[in-house]
């Protein structure tokens, strides 16, 4: 999907990860990260934010929850991590990383709720009143009051599967009466996913109606005197998406994709957000005029299509096909179209969410200035990997 992206913005990035691969530092089936980018990538975020009054969470998911990337992102100016699942926050507290907003698209489970409360979190999503009140039960205990923000949607709205969760609209006056009555919560904030969405014919990214939602749940809260601080708008957060956000009124958001310039619209490498990501592998063997690749990090809705094989002989790239990948498998190979050498590195560049991949990811650092060094290898859920398997 970014292999064009990647060619034309960070070509270093790929001379860096072969150099890498052929030293044995780094394994087939590993993301290589190159962290100048990433951090420029988030500076000009926080830039574009700044200018726009957009508080920014950053997401840490797309990164396999990486704590090394957090604590330096947070340290330019990010708000705190926001962790979508309560095992993300409990591998970015483990690691002393800053976890500000929890509980946006998987709430906290009842044995959590405790501890995020006692920390303390500037705000927890809810989407029911069962966990609204459990909240405000820990935070009594805790002597505070939790502010919590309200997941919203309507009819018309797009919910991915295995998202499905909210507060319908319809019931948002009661809901809301019955929050005010819990003394351990402060209702401030209202959220809802996808709040924009690339469109591939318009070449654009484009509000959803999930949006509207949203800011008809504000309005209509404020009209009832709540104090709602916080409209959080997530998805394809970007510094060419801030002004829109912006108009509507939103006051924060949370960049994932961005940060490693892996956004639907910078499939042509036009945004300022730099591609600073990219998948290696290797090809493993051959089976019926194809070659298949040592697999782990193929991610369903990552749209890739091409790769780049560079044979062992040291010839320049050879453009590659993937092919179908059989989404019932387990992806213990990657299938390319025609037979390259084995032993090749396979270099390809998607859209991705390495938490749920098996593979490794590599921090790279001074690949602008010409001398990339490894700082650190981490598995796809934020583990430190222990000098590797190298040799």
């Amino acid at each position: 999907m970014f292999i064009d992206a990647l060619k034309a913005q960070n070509p270093a990035l790929i001379q860096a990860a072969q150099s890498l691969w052929r030293q044995g530092a780094i394994l087939p089936d590993t993301y290589v990260i190159d962290v100048d980018q990433v951090l420029e990538n988030g500076r000009r975020l926080l830039a574009a934010a700044e200018r726009h009054g957009i508080t920014l969470y950053l997401m840490t998911k797309q990164l396999g929850r990486n704590p090394w990337l957090a604590k330096r992102l947070i340290a330019l100016g990010f708000r705190g991590a926001v962790a979508v699942d309560f095992k993300e926050t409990r591998m970015l507290r483990q690691a002393g990383v800053t976890v500000s907003h929890a509980g946006h698209l998987v709430q906290l489970p009842d044995s959590r709720i405790r501890a995020s409360v006692a920390l303390p979190t500037e705000i927890i999503t809810v989407f029911s009143l069962e966990k609204a009140r459990a909240i405000s039960a820990a935070a009594q205990c805790c002597g505070r009051v939790q502010p919590v923000m309200l997941k919203i949607y309507a009819d018309r709205d797009i919910l991915y599967p295995g998202q499905e969760a909210g507060f319908p609209l319809s019931a948002l006056d009661e809901v809301a009466a019955a929050i005010r009555s819990l003394p351990g919560v402060r209702l401030t904030g209202l959220t809802h996913f996808p709040c924009l969405l690339w469109n591939e014919a318009r070449q654009q990214t484009e509000p959803t109606a999930n949006l509207h939602t949203l800011l008809c749940a504000r309005d209509r809260l404020r009209a009832q005197g709540f104090d709602i601080t916080q409209v959080n708008a997530p998805s394809a957060t970007s510094c060419r998406t801030l002004p829109l956000l912006a108009k509507y009124g939103v006051t924060h958001a949370e960049p994932g994709h961005a940060l490693t310039g892996t956004l639907p619209a910078n499939q042509y490498g036009s945004q300022p957000e730099r591609i600073a990501m990219l998948y290696l592998t290797e090809v493993s063997h051959h089976f019926q005029g194809k070659s298949y690749c040592f697999g782990g990090g193929y991610y369903r809705r990552g749209h890739a299509q091409h790769a780049l094989v560079y044979p062992p002989s040291g010839q320049c790239a050879v453009p590659a096909r993937l092919l179908p990948v059989d989404e019932r498998s387990i992806d213990y190979h990657l299938p390319l179209a025609g037979e390259f050498p084995v032993g090749s590195a396979v270099v390809m560049c998607f859209r991705t969410q390495i938490f749920v991949t098996r593979s490794d990811v590599a921090l790279v650092s001074g690949i602008s200035s010409g001398n990339p060094v490894l700082t650190a290898l981490y598995d796809s859920l934020g583990n430190p990997v222990a000098g590797g398997e190298h040799g």
